[in-house]
């Protein structure tokens, strides 16, 4: 009787060994599960001129907790931020919030400002380059800037963002605001910024390609 005891207690404290193993385990993977995506970006992802929680990027995380997507997102953009400026800005983010998704959406202020492409480019670039260094994955968002400012400049300017794309082998959403741009009335007065009302098209241009990034 007593060594059937001493098995008994033994055989329990091996379950218990054995079910806050699996517990560690579990709760180890749900953590692990869990993504920062870093969005670093400009005045269309700052909610310029928008009542705050009503931009694109504070519906993405509406849209993350409805779908039940454990994800957490850092929203890093500026108003008036440049390649340059997030070029600058990206590695003490990169060290501070350790992102598994870096979604890239900046150029309009260069191109707004009729900067050298060349210059726009090499900064995306080094940008991308040191998003993949941090073992982070991108997804560069395009854009595109109003013809009056010559064929040539804006076909070389909206055309970079396919070919670094291409290039880099990064995942690319086209055009920021497709379906928007060619709508005045979802723009704000500066007829620059889109209103409220254009947060959700642009959410749905991002979507498509943001979701296979975070495994869904």
């Amino acid at each position: 009787m007593r060594d059937n005891g001493k098995k008994y207690k033994s055989g329990i404290n091996n379950l218990r060994w054995l079910a806050a193993l699996s517990f560690f385990f579990f709760a180890t993977c749900a953590y692990s599960a869990s993504k920062t995506v870093l969005v670093l970006g400009d005045s269309l992802s700052a909610e310029y001129g928008l009542a705050r929680g009503s931009g694109w990027v504070s519906l993405l995380e509406q849209r993350l907790k409805q779908s039940k997507i454990d994800a957490v997102i850092v929203n890093a953009s500026i108003s008036g931020e440049t390649t340059s400026g997030g070029k600058a800005r990206l590695p003490a983010l990169l060290g501070q919030h350790r992102p598994d998704i870096v979604i890239v959406e900046l150029g309009a202020n260069d191109g707004l400002r009729g900067l050298p492409v060349a210059s726009a480019e090499g900064n995306l670039r080094d940008m991308i380059n040191a998003s993949r260094k941090a073992k982070a994955n991108v997804l560069l968002v395009g854009m595109q800037i109003p013809p009056n400012y010559g064929r040539e400049y804006t076909q070389k300017f909206s055309g970079m963002y396919e070919k670094l794309s291409k290039e880099t082998k990064i995942s690319f959403a086209p055009f920021l605001l497709q379906g928007v741009a060619n709508q005045p009335k979802l723009f704000q007065s500066d007829r620059i910024h889109p209103l409220a009302e254009a947060q959700p098209i642009i959410l749905e241009n991002i979507w498509p390609y943001l979701k296979p990034l975070l495994g869904k």
